[in-house]
């Protein structure tokens, strides 16, 4: 594939213009000025009236939660859990998984994600909506013990993992969801399986403030610092939220290689907390971003999430310079790209073809002063309407704002069914 004479490429080394991009064999082989000959086969895409950009990584979602869009909002969040969401999950079948991952991934491509990190269950009905539309995934079982049922649900993990195994762009972690719904002895025991099977581990981490006050009740240490002091920390570990690390909590992070993922949107929704995401990166912490599932965001838009994470840091310390957008930017692509272990991120040789088109022709993106305004215009101003086409692993997935791969007719009907038959 050639993506030809873009008018505005951005990689690691800023905004280049009138470049084009050569894909081979799902990987990007070369960013040129020159194209002689080159467009004579495979497809080729006129670029030059677009901003061409590495796709995003939505790096924490549920994305079957597309079903529960809007139920039971403006909730307290253990009412909304423990009333609404906990006991229609507990009617869930495959296919519901199935069609709301299929809803989901519309909603991502659509909105300019390539990839994504999901935790749910019945995972093996994810990984048939990956395969089907042609995004990338990262893929883990959510785990938890307390109701006796841990090894089952570990058994399950590995099963798809090893079913799975192999398969292109899915990849599997292991999905602790949280120190208040996983036993010491069940973290050890998922944390020596990702050493065994060399796999990430995804959880929840320091969501609300109740969840660092029962840590304190029942162990007497802050959750980050539990978690240490048990030696379930390292590289591995990606840790959704952590809206209240304290300063040690922070360091411990840090030192242990941990990434965390900044969910804003659903952070704000559900009155969770701030993360202290500044402080994070000033010592070293890598943090990437996430939209959360859509029944407590309420929906998948990385570019709404991207502006809202930089405005919320600015409001939250009162500094206008916390989290600008080169940073926020960085957040949505090439740290979520190296948290989930993904060849993708950024466009360079080399690199995964994960790659988004933006239509200059949205106002938004108007007047064009100089390409140092365009990292700006794409964090605060711009639309995930303004994606045009969105190629992964080298493959168009999306073009002129049509998904090739699916049905949207289809499942858009079967999403509805599913609802009915769970909400009546």
């Amino acid at each position: 594939m050639l993506i030809k004479n873009a008018r505005f490429v951005v990689t690691p080394k800023g905004i280049e213009k009138n470049k084009s991009i050569v894909i081979e064999d799902s990987i990007i082989d070369s960013i040129t000025s020159s194209t002689a000959d080159l467009d004579k086969t495979g497809d080729v895409i006129d670029g030059s009236g677009s901003i061409i950009m590495p796709g995003l990584i939505n790096a924490h979602t549920h994305a079957a939660m597309t079903l529960f869009r809007g139920y039971g909002d403006d909730t307290p969040l253990h009412e909304w859990l423990e009333k609404k969401i906990f006991p229609v999950e507990e009617k869930l079948k495959p296919k519901d998984i199935y069609w709301g991952s299929l809803l989901a991934i519309i909603e991502m491509i659509k909105s300019g994600t390539t990839c994504f990190n999901d935790m749910y269950y019945f995972m093996s009905e994810v990984a048939k909506a990956v395969e089907k539309t042609g995004i990338r995934a990262v893929l883990s079982r959510g785990l938890m013990d307390t109701d006796g049922r841990g090894g089952e649900r570990l058994k399950e993990a590995v099963s798809e993992m090893k079913e799975w195994s192999g398969k292109p762009r899915i990849e599997w972690m292991f999905g602790p969801h949280a120190i208040y719904t996983c036993s010491e002895d069940f973290l050890l025991r998922i944390k020596d399986l990702a050493e065994k099977y060399d796999r990430r581990i995804h959880i929840h981490l320091s969501e609300t403030k109740k969840e660092v006050k029962d840590c304190l009740r029942e162990h007497e240490k802050r959750p980050a610092e539990y978690l240490d002091d048990i030696g379930f920390l390292s590289d591995r570990v990606v840790a959704a939220h952590c809206c209240w690390l304290n300063n040690n909590e922070i360091k411990i992070l840090s030192r242990n290689g941990v990434s965390v993922v900044y969910n804003p949107i659903s952070n704000m929704k559900l009155a969770s907390g701030i993360a202290p995401v500044f402080e994070m990166m000033k010592k070293k912490v890598q943090v990437c971003l996430g939209t959360d599932g859509a029944a407590s965001n309420n929906n998948l838009d990385m570019f709404e999430e991207m502006k809202v994470a930089s405005l919320l840091q600015k409001i939250s310390i009162k500094d206008t310079t916390a989290l600008k957008a080169t940073d926020t930017i960085m957040l949505a692509t090439l740290n979520g790209a190296k948290a989930l272990g993904v060849n993708s991120g950024s466009i360079e040789e080399g690199k995964n073809a994960d790659i988004i088109l933006l239509d200059l022709k949205n106002p938004v993106l108007r007047p064009l002063h100089n390409k140092e305004r365009i990292i700006s215009d794409l964090v605060y101003s711009t639309p995930s309407l303004a994606v045009n086409t969105v190629i992964i692993d080298g493959k168009l997935i999306m073009q002129n704002k049509k998904i090739l791969t699916i049905d949207e007719k289809e499942i858009y009907e079967k999403v509805e069914e599913c609802a009915r038959e769970l909400f009546g």
